[in-house]
């Protein structure tokens, strides 16, 4: 009787084990889950915050081209080349 209950015991401790384990486990999928999602969405920002970045620079430098030209347009007014 008593080594029955004490294997009992051993039993209910294995199976405690074992629930806590498969608890972890779910803890440490969720972990890595959720790891990745920020790692996806870092990602995601940093790209759309280049793409952004390189629009910005793209208009930046059209608009000094566009300059450019307005300016040498005002020289050959000045030199007399246009009207």
């Amino acid at each position: 009787s008593c080594a029955s209950h004490f294997l009992n015991q051993k039993k209910e401790k294995r199976l405690a084990d074992d629930a806590s384990k498969d608890e972890s486990k779910g803890h440490t999928g969720q972990t890595v889950l959720f790891v990745l999602l920020g790692i996806g969405v870092a990602g995601l920002l940093s790209f759309f915050l280049f793409k952004y970045w390189q629009k910005k620079k793209r208009e930046e430098q059209h608009a000094r081209l566009l300059k450019l030209f307005e300016e040498d347009d005002d020289i050959e007014v000045e030199l007399g080349l246009r009207d």
